[in-house]
């Protein structure tokens, strides 16, 4: 009897490994405040939003390179200080003159980075 069950146990625990793709339901942003809304709140908001957008951006080569295209676009703006990459995690730390510091996550509207509206 427990001969039988072993089997059925392993294919229980192998089913409930789940599965490491982080990047569809981050990218996602169900739930949350809208882009485009965010970016109204100030400068380093909107800022954020454009380089969650380009992180967004599908580069067909990769995690390592989308982090590094979405780390160049977020250097270009004289405010951000520091930019820190998880690459398995999908998240940039960007740290602003200011002394604020945001996650920015992919942003997968369909808008580029340079389409954000950034008041100066």
């Amino acid at each position: 009897m427990t001969r039988r069950l072993v089997p059925l146990l392993l294919l229980a625990i192998l089913a409930a490994c789940r599965d490491y793709n982080y990047y569809q339901p981050i990218a996602a942003q169900k739930g949350l405040l809208p882009a485009d809304q965010f970016a109204r709140y100030g400068r380093e908001q909107a800022i954020s939003v454009a380089i969650g957008r380009e992180f967004a951006r599908p580069y067909n080569s990769g995690p390592g390179v989308q982090v590094r295209m979405a780390m160049a676009y977020a250097r270009k703006f004289p405010d951000v200080v520091d930019v820190q990459a998880d690459s398995l995690g999908y998240r940039l730390v960007v740290q602003f003159r200011s002394g604020w510091r945001t996650a920015v996550v992919p942003i997968d509207d369909g808008k580029r980075g340079d389409e954000t509206k950034i008041p100066s």
